[in-house]
């Protein structure tokens, strides 16, 4: 299905509005010389700022993701924001690929090449993806949802009418963080329209009931849950906040962009292979490209309440279940908590198992090449 072109465009008001709350910042006092150990670092967050109220130029980034081919189309009612773009090949497999929070669909814009065009990056024409990259209902351009349940299980019913909207009843499912949950719910639902899923997360609520019979854990499972358990008392408090308060969380971030932007820079501090300084990772406009998506649509409080949503859904398959469809996952180094092969093993069904050097958590960003290489070794047989 082909509909008309989507174009971004955001108001002049509304950007006007942001510079002018950028200019009038209320800066909080800090204790000088103690690091990261009360939360982010002001310097960074400063900078950051300082660059997006004087340097940053929003009209050109809109004009380079304007450059991607966008619709917006009707499922279940709510209108969903989708980059769609054909792949350059004999015959290109649908690639349905799902961001996670806090990013967007813009996660995507150095690996759509790869996947769509792999003949102009060294590949060859067979491994080429029709690429399809929708926005989750309450993030960036997708419609907010205005009832209760839009969770993770939900998304991915919704993406399966998507892609049957678009005339693909067989197609590969790939993500990271959320998506690897929306994956995940595909498989499980709608099993014989994945040729595949791909992941370079597991997610957070996966838990496999071991049942009667089933192997002990191995150390490395052992230690696994261990660092698991110690990652969720130091750096889960995000998680724990926008699963139980997420409206609370979103009348500050809402209102205040150097609070929004605090949040998302923090995670992308923490979670990339970054040591510490995300600018070895991220440019400032790529980073701001994100948190002014977030900002101009309004939709950082509807981006949360996924968390509160999923709740209600956890990946816990009891003794015996398991996700029959074929399963790659792509393990980067700095991917935190992540668990080892065995312990996905008990329920996925692995194909292949990739481990990475370097990268972090938004490996689309951070190592396009890397993953998009996986993407294409794990689903080549499956084709």
């Amino acid at each position: 299905m082909d509909g008309p072109r989507f174009q971004i465009h955001v108001e002049d008001a509304v950007l006007d509005d942001l510079r002018d709350r950028l200019s009038r910042v209320r800066w909080p006092d800090e204790i000088v010389g103690t690091g990261s150990a009360y939360g982010l670092e002001p310097a960074g967050l400063r900078d950051l700022v300082g660059h997006w109220r004087d340097g940053f130029d929003w009209r050109e980034r809109e004009r380079a993701l304007n450059g991607l081919a966008q619709r917006i189309v009707r499922v279940d009612g709510l209108g969903v924001h989708l980059v769609h773009e054909r792949g350059r090949g004999p015959k290109p497999l649908p690639l349905l690929l799902t961001h996670g929070w806090p990013g967007t669909f813009a996660e995507f814009v150095k690996i759509i090449p790869l996947l769509t065009d792999p003949v102009s990056w060294g590949g060859e024409p067979g491994d080429s993806f029709d690429v399809i990259v929708p926005s989750i209902p309450g993030y960036g351009f997708s419609d907010r949802p205005v009832s209760p349940g839009m969770n993770s299980r939900r998304v991915a019913g919704m993406w399966a009418g998507l892609m049957t909207a678009l005339g693909y009843e067989r197609f590969g499912a790939q993500g990271g963080d959320w998506g690897a949950s929306i994956a995940t719910w595909l498989a499980v639902d709608h099993p014989s329209r994945l040729a595949g899923i791909h992941l370079n997360y597991i997610p957070g609520s996966y838990r496999p009931d071991p049942g009667p019979g089933a192997p002990e854990p191995s150390a490395a499972e052992r230690l696994f849950l261990v660092e698991r358990d110690r990652w969720l008392e130091d750096d889960g408090a995000y998680g724990h906040l926008q699963r139980t308060r997420p409206q609370t969380l979103a009348y500050a971030l809402h209102d205040s962009p150097a609070g929004l932007a605090a949040w998302i820079l923090e995670k992308l501090t923490e979670w990339s292979d970054c040591g510490g300084d995300p600018l070895r990772r991220f440019s400032r406009d790529e980073i701001l490209t994100h948190v002014t998506i977030y900002w101009a649509t309004g939709t950082i409080g509807s981006s949360m309440r996924l968390y509160l949503e999923s709740k209600a859904t956890p990946l816990h398959f009891r003794a015996g279940e398991r996700v029959a469809v074929p399963t790659g996952v792509a393990r980067f180094a700095k991917e935190a908590p992540m668990p080892p092969r065995e312990w996905v093993e008990r329920v996925y069904d692995v194909r292949r198992w990739s481990e990475y050097p370097r990268g972090g958590h938004f490996a689309a960003m951070e190592e396009p090449e890397l993953l998009a290489a996986d993407i294409r070794e794990f689903f080549r047989p499956l084709r």
